[in-house]
């Protein structure tokens, strides 16, 4: 079943956008206050939609996310791409219909990392105490590492490309490099199309290995 390719509200994008542990340059701070709680029923909206979600359990609670990619004006092209991570917790469901969450029982750390572009929803991962998708590596609560940093690694290793050289091909730095290597760092859409061409891949099969929408429309590509 598919979730990405959804339009977010402006309220979501706002709680997804207020960041008070991060000092904006030139903005205020901190930040007037937004709604966080229109990102539970957001949260559950999706988690519902998960075959192996179990529908009994909600998100009873969230923190201020923290931006993992922030869109830039890297090379002239507009990057309207931003990933966050959100975390709070999930347990049973009261029973009341309202989405809410607050029933008895136990609770547990969960974390949703979002990507969207725009008002597109283009990446939704969730991960439940240590349960993910796929197996978990990081601790409980805390984001887990980008499956496209181990793929990356070796495509690049299988081609004898030192993080130097794909720097230089991508105009990054090293250390974006190393961070994306490591799952630190989740590639966005124009990065993608860098590292691409670096790998003598094509753009759509990088982005299916980097779990990226291929649907969405693609403002930041040239044309």
């Amino acid at each position: 079943m598919t979730i990405t390719g959804r339009t977010l509200t402006t309220d979501v994008i706002a709680a997804l956008t207020y960041w008070p542990q991060v000092l904006h340059g030139g903005g205020k701070y901190p930040p007037d206050p937004v709604d966080l709680t229109v990102l539970p029923p957001f949260l559950n909206g999706l988690l519902a939609d998960l075959p192996w979600w179990n529908r009994d359990w909600k998100v009873s609670r969230v923190e201020p996310g923290l931006p993992l990619e922030i869109g830039s004006d890297h090379r002239g092209h507009p990057a309207r791409f931003t990933e966050v991570y959100v975390p709070g917790t999930v347990g049973p469901g009261d029973g009341d219909g309202d989405g809410d969450g607050d029933g008895d029982g136990e609770s547990l750390p969960f974390v949703a990392t979002i990507g969207f572009a725009g008002d597109r929803l283009i990446r939704f991962q969730a991960k439940i105490d240590d349960m993910v998708v796929g197996p978990a590596v990081a601790p409980a609560g805390q984001p887990e590492p980008h499956p496209f940093a181990r793929v990356l690694t070796g495509l690049m290793d299988l081609r004898g490309i030192p993080v130097r050289n794909m720097a230089w091909e991508t105009g990054r730095s090293r250390s974006t490099i190393q961070m994306l290597r490591s799952g630190r760092h989740n590639p966005e859409p124009l990065l993608v199309q860098e590292i691409a061409g670096a790998l003598g891949m094509s753009e759509a099969d990088v982005s299916i290995i980097a779990g990226l929408d291929t649907d969405s429309p693609r403002e930041d590509t040239p044309r």
